[in-house]
């Protein structure tokens, strides 16, 4: 049985102060023993205190992105060593917002894919179609081909240290609403598309988790689909009520 994940992109929000306001929230308002695995991931500056602030609790960091070289003349980038270095054992690559503000392509995204591995940290990859995706009925060849050109060259053994993270872009934001079915539906062609692939060691194992604008409200029937692992929250993990609500509705 797949272990639940949720995970709180935090993307440009909280200084140092309200870092670590909202973190002690969550030590505080969090189950200890929840059957959860939570992940946090805060802006880069806030990276290295907030790892020593969750050091004996159950809450792991992530970054929410890191540079493909190993080091080098990058001014303003992050390496996979430099995240090792201060105990981040995660990073989120390809989010929307990275695709589409920054122009992070699918070569891009393989070689980041790669050295993060190489470093071993665990990715969650995000993907997902956009509105004019699913309005031309297209959303499913779409998300195949993102995840054929950015992760299908892995070996199998690299699968156990990917999370998948399925974002429907056009339901965040847009006033669009993503049902928790259309949420399964894709969710079971994800795993469907990975098992004939890699086969069913694999597909089986991976966890997929939803990012459509997850809240404390509609939480629970996504997360009880079969094929839907937990979720990456946007907003929500903000609001320390409103993250530990989601994380409780994963149990």
């Amino acid at each position: 049985m797949r272990d639940k994940i949720v995970a709180g992109n935090w993307k440009m929000h909280k200084n140092a102060e309200e870092t670590e306001d909202l973190l002690n929230e969550l030590i505080n308002k969090l189950p200890a023993d929840a059957a959860v695995h939570i992940i946090v991931a805060p802006a880069f500056v806030n990276l290295a205190s907030a790892v020593q602030h969750l050091e004996y609790t159950n809450i792991n960091v992530a970054a929410q992105n890191m540079h493909q070289a190993e080091s080098g003349a990058f001014t303003g980038e992050i390496s996979a060593a430099m995240l090792n270095g201060i105990g981040v054992t995660s990073v989120i690559l390809g989010h929307s917002e990275r695709r589409a503000y920054f122009n992070e392509t699918p070569e891009l995204l393989k070689n980041k894919v790669d050295t993060a591995l190489k470093n071993n940290l665990l990715v969650i990859f995000c993907f997902g179609e956009e509105l004019k995706d699913r309005q031309a009925n297209s959303h499913f060849e779409l998300v195949e081909k993102q995840l054929s050109e950015s992760l299908f060259h892995l070996q199998e053994k690299d699968w156990a240290n990917v999370i998948l993270a399925y974002e429907p872009v056009w339901a965040i934001g847009t006033g669009e609403t993503a049902s928790p079915e259309q949420a399964q539906e894709m969710h079971a062609f994800i795993r469907k598309t990975v098992e004939e692939k890699f086969g069913p060691s694999v597909s089986q194992h991976v966890a997929i988790l939803y990012g459509g604008s997850v809240k404390p409200d509609n939480a629970k029937e996504i997360f009880s689909k079969p094929d839907v692992d937990g979720g990456l929250i946007g907003g929500a993990a903000l609001k320390a009520d409103d993250f530990v609500a989601i994380v409780e509705a994963a149990v």
